[in-house]
C-alpha cells in the first residue's frame, strides 16, 4: 500500500528523506511501473467436428456463437491450427474475468455444435498462458501450414 501512496503523492512518503532527485526520480519510474497491472493472455484449446449433413456449417455456426460471447474490452479470437483443432484466445488485465468469458464461450459452442448433431472436445479448458506456451503454438501452426 505505501508503493500506491508513493506514486499518489510521492513527497508523502519520500519527502521526509535527503534524497537526491534524481534518485527520487527514479524510484518513482520504477515503482510506477512495477505497479502496472501485465496482461494475461487467456487461451482455450478445443476439438470441433461435425459429421451430419450440415458439416463444416455447423462447426462455423458453433464457432461464431463463441465469438459473439465477446465484448468490447474482451474480444474473443478463434483460429484454426489444424483440423479440428481450434484454439481461442482473449488478452485481459482480469484473468478471472478472461476465464469466466472463455468458458461462457466454450458453452455457448458447445450446445450450439450439440444442436446440430456434431460433437467438442475440450483439449484445455480456458487458462492463461505463458509466453513460451504461446511460442509453442505459433510453431504448431506453422508446422502444419508447412504440411499443406
Amino acid at each position: 500500500d505505501a508503493f500506491k501512496i508513493l506514486v499518489a503523492s510521492p513527497d508523502k512518503v519520500i519527502g521526509q528523506y535527503s534524497l537526491d532527485e534524481a534518485v527520487k526520480a527514479s524510484l518513482i519510474k520504477t515503482v510506477k511501473r512495477r505497479l502496472t497491472p501485465q496482461p494475461v493472455k487467456i487461451r482455450a484449446d478445443i476439438e470441433v467436428t461435425c459429421f451430419a449433413y450440415e458439416g463444416i456449417d455447423a462447426v462455423k455456426a458453433a464457432l461464431q456463437k463463441g465469438e459473439e460471447k465477446s465484448t468490447a474490452e474482451l474480444p474473443i479470437k478463434i483460429k484454426l491450427v489444424s483440423p479440428p483443432l481450434y484454439v481461442m484466445f482473449c488478452t485481459t488485465l482480469n484473468k478471472e474475468q478472461g476465464i469466466n468469458l472463455l468458458q461462457s464461450a466454450v458453452d455457448a459452442i458447445t450446445k450450439e455444435i450439440r444442436e446440430k448433431e456434431g460433437s467438442i472436445n475440450v483439449k484445455h479448458a480456458p487458462r492463461a498462458v505463458s509466453q513460451q506456451e504461446e511460442r509453442d503454438l505459433l510453431a504448431k501452426m506453422e508446422g502444419e501450414e508447412d504440411d499443406d
